[in-house]
């Protein structure tokens, strides 16, 4: 069930319900338009002029790195000291008037690392009188790093690895990150000092929470490596860390002073969800409360769904809209990501839902875990159709491989990497059953 192209306006109401949810994650897809949110601030709210002799640095990081700067240099009066974009492997391209090198995610790598000591280089010997932009969307914690002295990239990346499959919700985890680098947590305006920083954020963080997207390089801190460690000895996850990790959260450097950076959130996933509703709306669908925060482990957010489903009407067109970011905890050697096994456990509870439906749940950005596809759309049959060409779906299930379990049925979304990263959005339509 692939995804391509543009929505119609208005499509006729006995459209399919797959249709019908597939426009749905465009519309918020195209709401979250990097480069549309960027030029929007920037005719509201014009950088400050430059002092003479004064520079301009302009970084972009982030899957959505890319419009973002190519919006930002066609709105700067004159063309920066320097312009750097990270972005994924999957969005890279050229951009006239800036550098753009990659990063790795979700685990950083070697081009992670030397992203971010590129960062740190442009922003060395800075003076007053120069000016930072710096461009954040969702991504840029794995794309830039920086680990503090005694820790190596291989120490970071272990870390990441063991963060990911912790089932920790993402303030929790990026409380440790930011314990572990020189640009997370407000590093990268500590970096900057005493140069002026204005930061706009597209935000994939549910709650928009600044200290978190992409880490917090321009915010202070979630927390002290005191309270990232005894995060992690809670959380059973202590003993899995490189002891040079261990070593550095034990005695961390000295904690320097955050400056204040002219920080603006330009686009989030609520913005996204709105825009869901205000199209459903427009089309026809009774449209139930907008759940903002769809979090935690995804077998407890397909619980939530199926209740909520359960209890609403069955009588006429009914549209549940959600936004959030689940997790899933790492038991097995499957791939997929936190939509694919969602959908797949939504598909899994075909026989407790009621009339003609379909769910949908995608990654904002194109890319669900280390796949291709964006997420999954499944119906009451979608079940039955992995079985049916010869999978055992409960056995994929348990080994996190919704991946396979949902191409097997033709039930992966893909859209390709859209540019932009507000988190995830889910739909479930449903219509009453036909009466003969």
């Amino acid at each position: 069930m692939g995804a391509t192209g543009t929505p119609p306006e208005r499509p006729p109401m006995n459209t399919s319900l797959q249709d019908i949810a597939l426009d749905l994650f465009r519309v918020a897809i195209a709401r979250a338009d990097p480069s549309a949110a960027v030029r929007r601030q920037l005719d509201l709210q014009p950088l400050p002029p430059l002092e003479p002799g004064g520079r301009r640095i302009v970084i972009a990081v982030g899957k959505a790195a890319v419009p973002m700067m190519q919006a930002a240099l066609s709105q700067l009066p004159t063309p920066p000291s320097a312009a750097l974009v990270i972005t994924n492997p999957e969005n890279l391209c050229d951009v006239p008037g800036a550098q753009v090198i990659p990063g790795a995610h979700p685990v950083p790598d070697e081009t992670s690392a030397a992203a971010g000591q590129q960062v740190l280089g442009l922003l060395d010997n800075l003076s007053s009188r120069d000016h930072v932009l710096v461009l954040i969307s969702g991504g840029g914690s794995a794309l830039m790093v920086a680990p503090p002295p005694g820790v190596s990239l291989s120490d970071k990346a272990a870390v990441n690895e063991v963060l990911l499959g912790s089932g920790l919700e993402i303030n929790r985890m990026n409380l440790v990150r930011q314990s572990l680098s020189r640009l997370k947590g407000g590093g990268l305006c500590r970096a900057a000092s005493p140069a002026k920083v204005t930061a706009l954020i597209l935000s994939d963080v549910i709650g928009d929470d600044l200290r978190a997207i992409a880490s917090g390089p321009t915010v202070a801190p979630l927390g002290s490596p005191a309270e990232a460690t005894s995060l992690l000895k809670s959380e059973g996850l202590w003993n899995q860390l490189p002891p040079a990790v261990q070593n550095y959260l034990m005695s961390p450097e000295p904690a320097a002073s955050s400056p204040e950076a002219d920080n603006t959130l330009i686009g989030s996933n609520r913005f996204s969800l709105d825009a869901m509703k205000a199209h459903a709306d427009a089309h026809g669908w009774e449209v139930a409360p907008l759940v903002y925060d769809l979090t935690g482990d995804v077998s407890e957010a397909a619980d939530r769904i199926i209740s909520m489903a359960q209890a609403a009407p069955t009588d006429r067109p009914l549209a549940l809209l959600f936004g959030g970011e689940t997790t899933v905890r790492l038991r097995g050697t499957g791939r997929g990501g936190r939509n694919q096994e969602l959908a797949l456990r939504i598909a899994r509870a075909a026989g407790e839902l009621d009339g003609e439906w379909i769910f949908l749940s995608g990654g904002t950005d194109g890319r669900d875990g280390p796949t291709d596809a964006a997420g999954g759309i499944v119906a009451a049959q979608t079940w039955a159709s992995i079985a049916a060409t010869g999978a055992d779906p409960d056995a994929l299930l348990a080994n996190n491989d919704s991946y396979a379990a949902l191409k097997a049925a033709q039930a992966l979304v893909s859209v390709g990497g859209t540019g932009t990263n507000v988190a995830d959005v889910q739909v479930f339509l449903r219509r009453p059953t036909a009466r003969a």
